[in-house]
């Protein structure tokens, strides 16, 4: 298994017993990235090389603005050169080839490593700079609404189990920290006041709950997105700021939010 996947089910437990880690990430840590590809031919490697390349400038950032910037386009097409070192990792390792196709339709994890001065340059060259030091560990305080049912997302609830795990998958890439406190840390908050709670005393409740802060949002499926419309918000130096996606899977609009939360927290503005 590479490193990155040891880390990120390391993390990954971590995120499920609700335990905040508050450990600032080491480089080897930060400056890598992640992606699947089809096989390990040259063709899908460009590929991949230029989805970690993204994944990269972003986990070390915060600041998901990168990806529109036109000087990004330049870069995308240059990103092999930036790869200090990569390796794959099987998907399937352990199931034997089951057809003629061999091995090169097999789904692989590439990693690639970085050289962090060659990241920085990059960020420098886009106007930004590496996000240092820990990252805080979020509480989510989330309400779900599909149709009659609706709930809040809690570490001990029945319901959400593959929400709570999206979550985890979505905070991973990006070094991030989330836990759910346990439905006797909400102080009595049902989701209808819960969307209506100031950050400030969700901010407290996430504090008494081992967080650092507070990330609160509510999720809403409607027929007319055809997918679930999500509204996040959190605070950070006196101000509170609020986001939204719309028309998205559940996976997606966790992956907004902690992206959101990600580019507040490293000091790149509003989402």
């Amino acid at each position: 298994m590479p490193g990155f996947s040891r880390f990120a089910a390391g993390l990954t437990g971590l995120l499920w017993l609700g335990v905040p880690s508050a450990l600032a990430a080491t480089p080897a840590e930060l400056y890598q990235a992640q992606t699947i590809v089809t096989g390990t031919e040259e063709p899908n490697r460009q590929i991949g090389f230029k989805d970690c390349l993204e994944t990269v400038l972003v986990r070390v950032s915060g600041d998901q603005r990168l990806m529109q910037k036109p000087e990004m386009q330049a870069l995308r097409n240059k990103a092999a050169d930036f790869v200090q070192s990569f390796r794959y990792h099987d998907r399937l390792e352990g199931i034997p080839i089951h057809d003629e196709q061999g091995t090169h339709d097999r789904p692989h994890d590439l990693t690639c490593l970085y050289k962090p001065a060659v990241v920085d340059k990059l960020l420098a060259q886009l106007g930004s700079k590496p996000w240092r030091g820990e990252r805080p560990p979020i509480a989510v305080f989330l309400t779900a609404e599909q149709g009659a049912r609706h709930f809040v997302l809690t570490a001990d609830g029945d319901r959400g189990e593959t929400m709570r795990e999206s979550f985890v998958n979505a905070a991973v890439p990006l070094l991030m920290h989330v836990s759910f406190p346990k439905a006797n840390q909400f102080a009595g908050l049902d989701d209808k006041a819960l969307r209506a709670a100031d950050m400030a005393k969700l901010d407290r409740l996430a504090r008494q709950a081992g967080a650092d802060r507070a990330l609160a949002g509510s999720i809403v499926w409607s027929d007319k997105e055809l997918g679930w419309i999500a509204d996040w918000r959190l605070s950070n130096r006196g101000r509170t700021y609020q986001w939204q996606v719309r028309g998205v899977s559940f996976d997606e609009a966790f992956r907004v939010a902690v992206k959101g939360a990600a580019q507040i927290l490293s000091g790149n503005g509003q989402p």
